[in-house]
């Protein structure tokens, strides 16, 4: 699973873990609705996760938008609001589970938070 990260918010480390943490149940929920088929095995291999960064909304929403083209488990996180971020702004995407080099297909060129 990938967690993309918007670095331009410049959220806290304790709100970025917080969206992520988001990030991630959403997308493994979709994953288990949806029947994903990588699911089992990220599962059997120790549910690994890796953290990138990109630099605004619109680099995020590119890297969605390519996840969705290519069939992958895409969750957006829209913040509530409640602190640091305003509301509806869109913080983290999570994208999988999947195998590392469909990953790398598609956020394989960002940098790693």
């Amino acid at each position: 699973m990938v967690l993309v990260v918007r670095s331009d918010l410049k959220m806290g480390k304790g709100k970025i873990a917080a969206q992520c943490a988001h990030a991630a149940v959403e997308a493994y929920k979709i994953s288990v609705k949806k029947g994903n088929p990588h699911l089992k095995l990220w599962e059997d291999t120790g549910v690994t996760k890796v953290a990138v960064r990109v630099d605004s909304e619109h680099q995020l929403l590119d890297i969605y938008q390519d996840a969705v083209d290519r069939g992958f488990v895409a969750a957006l996180i829209a913040d509530a609001g409640h602190t640091q971020i305003a509301r509806g702004s869109l913080t983290v995407l999570g994208i999988g589970p999947c195998l590392a080099d469909e990953a790398d297909s598609v956020c394989g060129h960002l940098k790693l938070l």
